[in-house]
């Protein structure tokens, strides 16, 4: 509990005991109404002072006008006409009540979130010619090496240089099985090295590190509003001066119609419909389920950054992936080499040198299939051409590798596939990479991709829960994607699309049918126009570009697809709670307000149904986080 609330806590109790006191002292006149008075006081000068900063600041109409308003009112009318000064006091004091457990809900809702990001390490171990340093891990540079004793927090991401361990992901990733690393293997920051003493060496700075971006996007989410909480934005500010017009009414028209309507129990009347119009359960409830809602997600390793886009994830029927990185592990294989006139040592050789200076997966492949890719060979003049494959001079010669599109743009006479001349074998399935030397054809080499272990389940959870509509989108062989669609059972996909037709395709679906709101889960660089054009964009946080994570609207820390139903899920239970408080909170103040002006509800049960509502109301969203 914060010191704010110790005192607000204080000053509840301080004047609740103050007026059980007067309820039994016999105080009369001028004295009574400054007991009484002082209560009140103690208890609401901080909605008092709000109340008139804000009329100060032309922006009279809010909850702390109308209390104000009302529990004056309630004081005047006890003086004027002998009413009992208790009543006004109490309404000040259950309001203050409400207000306690409203700040208190909040305040354990972002602490739940803080304390599920607190993930980021306050220093570095750096390895340097005079030993080993503590510092800063800002003051860490891009190349240094650090080391990670058994315990301590992964502080920046990088390459494990020496050392094996086991991590805990579960702070980015909601993972609770410990993953093995060793030599070679990716570390990022945010993670808790178990056991063995890692020596890693950093690939980028603290301020772009992994830990860095995830608390940047959660600290930030709140800044977009969603539909829903727009509309009570614009709600409460049409909806307080008219109530306060309609209080109005109440008290003076009735009197005026007939002298038989005594004026002070209309204005009691109208003092006690300005208490219950307070639209404190609408304004507060309705933020709060969507900063509850993102809480939960990022305690599964589902960072959403906006309302926004989790409303639009409760409406999505259509979703759209890429398939490398995204269904399948994006960690290729050479599975086949089919060479034509060099042999397969002598063609890989060639293909893992041209792709030298590529970051693409398939790239990483074969360079690791060819063990001698660090040998003599010169390569110059690399150029890569997205969407065809790679261009480079090696040894003086000039080597092309990459599609089929990348052959018939050389123009060059090649095989999609042939029959391996060592195992006998016809291969069919994985990425073909074709290579040219000086223009003519050299053979090609296959690359297979394997399933997510998750994929299968990620599609049928996602059907399961109203997702009509499934599609592939890939520049990848069409005889790849095949495979794919088919051993997922996706019916729809559309292959060896370079990345401007991959949007094209996007915006081709989207337009087809626009009250269909449609999603789109991709990994690399080329994804991110379309992940920004997309309703909602989800990139695999985990082996994704930067660029990518970027443009998305949603990241999936530990890439794995299932997380996408989960966040769906999420996203519907957040609206069907936003939707349950708008309705309740409306209903009740409209049977209470209607009940007040005619009569059948006092102050007190006024503040008992507003507070109440209130109180629900929170408790009913915060439910989200359980």
């Amino acid at each position: 509990m914060s010191k704010e609330q110790k005192i607000i806590l204080a000053r509840i109790f301080t004047s609740g005991i103050l007026l059980a006191i007067l309820a039994f002292v016999n105080l009369s006149g001028l004295a009574k109404f400054a007991a009484y008075f002082c209560a009140y006081v103690i208890v609401g000068y901080d909605v008092i002072f709000e109340a008139f900063e804000g009329i100060r600041n032309r922006e009279i109409f809010d909850e702390c006008f109308l209390m104000t308003l009302a529990t004056i009112g309630a004081f005047v009318l006890a003086v004027k006409f002998g009413g009992e000064y208790s009543e006004a006091v109490a309404v000040m004091l259950l309001y203050q009540i409400g207000e306690f457990f409203q700040d208190y809900a909040i305040e354990k809702s972002r602490d739940n979130i803080v304390a599920l990001m607190d993930i980021r390490s306050d220093y570095a171990n750096l390895e340097s010619e005079s030993g080993l340093q503590k510092v800063n891990p800002n003051d860490v540079k891009i190349g240094s090496v650090i080391i990670i004793k058994p315990g301590e927090k992964i502080p920046i991401d990088g390459k494990v240089l020496s050392g094996d361990s086991n991590i805990d992901t579960s702070a980015l990733t909601g993972e609770s099985q410990p993953r093995k690393i060793s030599v070679g293997d990716d570390v990022v920051s945010g993670c808790v090295n178990l056991s063995g003493i890692l020596r890693v060496k950093t690939s980028c700075e603290f301020a772009n590190s992994t830990v860095s971006k995830i608390l940047d996007l959660v600290e930030n989410a709140d800044s977009k509003k969603s539909k829903s909480e727009r509309f009570v934005t614009r709600f409460a500010k049409i909806y307080t001066p008219v109530v306060c017009l309609a209080a109005l009414a109440v008290a003076i028209i009735p009197p005026l119609i007939s002298s038989q309507h005594d004026f002070g129990i209309w204005l009691y009347r109208a003092l006690t419909f300005l208490v219950i119009s307070c639209p404190c359960a609408l304004v507060i409830s309705v933020p709060l389920s969507f900063f509850a809602g993102i809480g939960a997600a990022s305690r599964e390793g589902i960072l959403i950054k906006g309302a926004n886009f989790l409303e639009t994830l409760s409406r999505l029927k259509c979703m759209i992936f890429d398939k490398t990185g995204t269904l399948t592990r994006g960690v290729f294989e050479v599975t086949a080499i089919h060479p034509e006139i060099l042999n397969e040592n002598e063609l890989l050789h060639l293909a893992a040198h041209v792709e030298r200076y590529s970051l693409h997966p398939v790239a990483n492949s074969l360079r690791k299939a060819y063990p001698n890719e660090s040998d003599s060979c010169e390569v110059e003049d690399f150029e890569e051409i997205s969407g065809y494959g790679v261009r480079a001079k090696v040894n003086g010669r000039i080597i092309c590798a990459g599609n089929a599109k990348f052959m018939q743009e050389l123009r060059v006479d090649f095989h999609d596939c042939k029959i391996c001349k060592i195992s006998g074998e016809k291969h069919n399935s994985g990425s073909v990479i074709h290579v040219a030397i000086d223009g003519k054809y050299a053979g090609h080499v296959i690359i297979s991709d394997v399933l997510k272990p998750n994929s299968h389940a990620a599609i049928q959870d996602l059907r399961t829960n109203g997702i009509s509509r499934i599609v592939i989108l890939t520049g990848d062989s069409k005889i790849a994607a095949s495979e794919v669609a088919n051993e997922l059972e996706i019916h729809e996909y559309y292959a060896e699309l370079l990345p401007a037709e991959k949007f094209a395709k996007l915006e081709t679906l989207m337009n087809a049918n626009p009250d269909l709101k449609a999603g789109f889960a991709g990994d690399g660089i080329n994804d991110a126009p379309v992940l920004r054009r997309a309703d909602v964009g989800i990139a695999m946080g985990a082996m994704g570009s930067d660029a990518a994570i970027e443009a998305a609207d949603v990241v999936i820390m530990d890439d794995d697809p299932l997380k996408i139903s989960r966040a769906v899920k999420i996203s519907r239970r957040v609206m069907r709670i936003v939707m349950q408080n708008i309705y309740f909170s409306l209903g009740v103040k409209i049977l209470c307000l209607i009940a007040s002006a005619l009569g059948f509800s006092g102050m007190w049960l006024a503040v008992f149904a507003d507070v109440g509502v209130m109180v629900l109301a929170v408790i009913n969203a915060i439910r989200i986080l359980l």
